[in-house]
């Protein structure tokens, strides 16, 4: 249970820090304590897929630091591991929401405008909010349906206010 309150608090946080770097490594934080969470659940899908997106989010951290074209290799070759885990992972239906939520948000972190990162905050609190309620693992649920109140709530403040002022 620590795990998963762990990554309910990181998850919040991540969302909240403005810098992108900061953010970046406090998703980082929020997957691997998810990973460590889905084991113990045996939500085995969302478990490799956590240890991915610990992987993935510290490589998008460096971004400015990689080539162009590699960065553009990066984001396919994560995607398609996304994809082949929950082949391997299959347990039903349910596999599917991890992995549509892993795929939107590896997309929206491959790109540096943090308005993707909220906007995914959505997606990731949707998908990952009914994968862990299939589970019954309510702080995630919990934490997620925050996730979705305070990405509504940055992206108003944020996003939306600055195209009308």
């Amino acid at each position: 249970m620590i795990f998963s309150v762990l990554a309910f608090v990181a998850l919040i946080l991540s969302i909240c820090i403005k810098d992108r770097n900061k953010s970046l490594f406090v998703q980082s934080l929020n997957c691997l304590f998810e990973a460590i969470y889905d084991f113990i659940i045996n939500a085995f899908t969302g478990a490799v897929l956590s240890i991915i997106n610990v992987i993935r989010t510290s490589i998008f951290r460096q971004s400015d630091k990689i080539n162009r074209k590699l960065y553009v290799l990066l984001l396919y070759m994560f995607e398609s591991i996304i994809v082949i885990n929950c082949i391997y992972t299959w347990n039903g239906f349910i596999s599917l929401l991890p992995t549509i939520g892993s795929m939107i948000r590896t997309y929206c972190l491959w790109q540096t405008d943090m308005k993707l990162v909220r906007i995914s905050g959505m997606t990731t609190g949707i998908t990952y909010g009914l994968y862990y309620s299939y589970y019954e693992s309510w702080w995630l649920v919990f934490g997620d349906i925050i996730l979705i109140v305070i990405s509504i709530i940055n992206i108003c403040k944020r996003d939306i206010k600055r195209l009308y002022y």
